[in-house]
């Protein structure tokens, strides 16, 4: 399935982004015959009429950055509304719409703005267009998937034409990071207030600053985007005249499209795609680095393995390096944390994280014997667990079905759940829909260069995420003092600190981290490898070269 920014992969109305540890070839859990990573494509000069791309997991809902949650709507918006802070292809961020920023104490954040930026239309971008585009967002009527990150923050001013003052109620560390993603991207303010609720959607359309201008969104069939030739950024003025965007969900029709040249591009290609592009004369599979995550987690305070012994018995049966092999055909890693490493390992402190990673227990062999000790010493009220999986999701099936062979030596059952797509999306946030459910088999991503806040999410109290009530006052307490301090090595201290609790005590199995899988046509190149696509205008780097398809 896929899971929140927790995203989910799926939750678009979900305020938050799952996933952590860069998923890289070079870290203590490689797998053996490690695929070689590779953070961008090789550079392309060539201009190019038009390109094809697809979107696997089908045609978004919306493009309102605000509501943007997901990935089809994510790999389309970050091309067309630029952020006030860029994601970089390695995780590391680099100045956007602003050019710099300060802390004149640790209640304030002073945010200067590029000078010279225009919007689709013509009319300069202002600080008023970016206090609209932030305040929007907390507003119920706008349903912004990030409206917590205001939750600290008292007001937001335009204190110059180009600059604007946040204030916060205690200091905050992630509001920063939270810039690269479409809580900081900038809209017209004129324009915003214009659309109202139809703002993003075919009707209402766009007006931002990106490489890319929203020109036709043809609803079930296609959206089509061409290229800003005034685009500030003259480094990442598109190559590209004209860029379509199609819906291909389907494996089989999404590789033929591939090998015959009708689609030019996609990321996130299925596993079972990959093995027959990998040898396809028509273009070439690149894998990347990846802050993506597979993961099994409790859905209730009741579930059998809401109890930590009970989870650590299902990690004891997982053979992850026959999944690893089997199901994500050698693209993936082994994980000892559901946070995966590249959104830190570009960090101020990455050495206090890549510290705290390393003192970690190590990730479990398969011990049959160990696990049943440990389900007969939880000795749980119900030996049946009802987990759930998206319909349509092969890979997350095939890991539950060898989960389900496995579980059986132990003294469990597992009965499988496959959800339509808007069921396995939904109960991430309506409790109902997880009703007779125990767990979950979750693929999520951490979308902005922090740690922090994927862990929060999923270990406060108050979290929604949050479903078996788990509490942990000393996670909670080091969790918000990493929050409340601008200090990144203090701040790397105090995660590192919740996250070696909390590795003993809360009920999840990490399961992998999955590399980024891309197909690019032969003809094309510069695009980015790294899942940092994500949250960044990938397309404006995409050039000819020469090689036409055949």
């Amino acid at each position: 399935m896929h899971a929140p920014r927790l995203t989910v992969i799926c939750v678009t109305t979900l305020a938050t982004a799952l996933t952590l540890a860069s998923c890289s070839s070079s870290g203590p859990t490689a797998a053996k015959n490690a695929i070689d990573l590779t953070t961008t494509t090789p550079a392309a000069d060539g201009t190019v009429d038009h390109v094809t791309w697809n979107l696997p997991m089908g045609e978004p809902t919306t493009l309102d950055p605000a509501k943007v949650g997901d990935y089809s709507p994510s790999t389309v918006a970050s091309n067309l509304c630029d952020p006030l802070i860029r994601l970089k292809p390695d995780y590391s961020t680099a100045p956007g719409l602003a050019t710099s920023w300060q802390r004149p104490d640790p209640k304030t954040l002073v945010l200067n703005l590029r000078r010279g930026v225009r919007f689709w239309d013509g009319s300069p971008m202002t600080a008023a267009d970016v206090v609209a585009s932030l305040e929007r967002q907390r507003v119920p009527a706008t349903q912004s998937v990030n409206v917590q990150v205001l939750a600290n923050v008292t007001t937001i001013k335009a204190t110059e034409d180009h600059q604007v003052t946040v204030r916060f109620r205690t200091p905050d560390s992630l509001f920063l990071k939270y810039l690269v993603n479409g809580f900081g991207a900038v809209g017209k303010a004129s324009y915003m207030k214009k659309a109202g609720a139809s703002y993003g959607t075919a009707r209402g359309g766009l007006m931002c600053t990106g490489p890319f201008k929203l020109t036709k969104w043809r609803s079930g069939d296609s959206i089509t985007a061409v290229r800003n030739t005034a685009y500030w950024d003259r480094s990442l003025r598109p190559k590209v005249k004209e860029l379509t965007f199609r819906f291909i969900t389907d494996n089989g029709t999404l590789t033929s499209a591939l090998m015959s040249g009708q689609i030019d591009g996609s990321y996130e290609i299925p596993s079972t795609s990959a093995k027959a592009l990998r040898g396809s004369k028509e273009g070439r599979l690149y894998y990347g680095p990846s802050a993506q995550t597979v993961f099994l987690g409790a859905t209730s305070p009741t579930s059998p393995m809401a109890d930590r012994r009970v989870a650590d018995a299902l990690s004891l049966v997982l053979d992850r390096d026959a999944l690893v092999k089997n199901v994500f055909d050698g693209a993936a890693q082994r994980q000892k944390t559901f946070i995966p490493s590249l959104v830190w390992k570009n960090s101020e402190a990455k050495d206090v994280y890549a510290k705290g990673y390393a003192a970690l227990p190590a990730v479990p062999g398969p011990d049959v014997a160990k696990a049943k000790k440990l389900v007969d010493e939880a000795a749980p009220k119900r030996r049946t667990l009802t987990i759930a999986t998206a319909a349509g999701d092969q890979q997350s099936l095939q890991t539950l079905t060898f989960l389900q062979a496995a579980t059986k030596k132990i003294g469990l059952k597992v009965v499988i759940r496959q959800l339509q797509p808007t069921q396995m999306s939904g109960l991430f946030f309506n409790p109902a829909l997880r009703k007779g459910l125990d767990a979950t088999i979750a693929l999520g991503y951490v979308e902005i260069p922090d740690p922090l806040s994927y862990a929060d999410m999923m270990t406060d109290p108050k979290s929604p995420m949050n479903w078996t009530n788990y509490r942990n006052n000393k996670v909670t307490s080091h969790i918000r003092a990493a929050k409340a301090t601008t200090d990144p090595q203090r701040a790397a201290r105090e995660f590192t600190e919740a996250q070696a609790l909390y590795a003993k005590d809360f009920p999840i199995v990490p399961i992998a981290c999955p590399y980024e899988r891309l197909f690019l046509n032969k003809r094309l190149s510069g695009v980015p490898a790294s899942f940092a696509y994500i949250n960044m205008p990938w397309a404006a780097r995409i050039g000819g070269t020469g090689r036409e398809s055949s």
